[in-house]
């Protein structure tokens, strides 16, 4: 089973907030939200990042995007977590998120 997202509300804009909902591939259900706290077409983004279950552990991802010879580099950073736990539970979540992106844009 591919995790799917249920529900996708996004306000792309300074201060607009977006919340988004999936099962992920084992079926369990997650939602996350969080607000666009910069938003710099083809070139930034930056917006707050809390899971629905635990609003108060708040962090903090940046995707900046530069042209390259290849086409575009983007370089994602996801800071201020709650613990180590929750660090390294993101860095799975977002390598496998990646690795899907890859082989779809591929």
């Amino acid at each position: 089973m591919k995790p799917a997202t249920l529900r996708a509300d996004v306000d792309v804009r300074t201060g607009g907030r977006f919340r988004i909902s999936f099962t992920r591939d084992d079926g369990e259900y997650f939602e996350a939200g969080g607000i666009y706290r910069e938003v710099m077409p083809n070139e930034r983004l930056v917006f707050t990042w809390a899971w629905h279950s635990t609003p108060e552990r708040e962090s903090l991802v940046t995707i900046t995007l530069k042209p390259d010879s290849a086409g575009t580099l983007m370089i994602f950073y996801h800071a201020q977590f709650f613990d180590e736990t929750a660090r390294d539970n993101h860095q799975r979540g977002w390598s496998s998120f990646f690795d899907k992106l890859e082989a779809f844009v591929a």
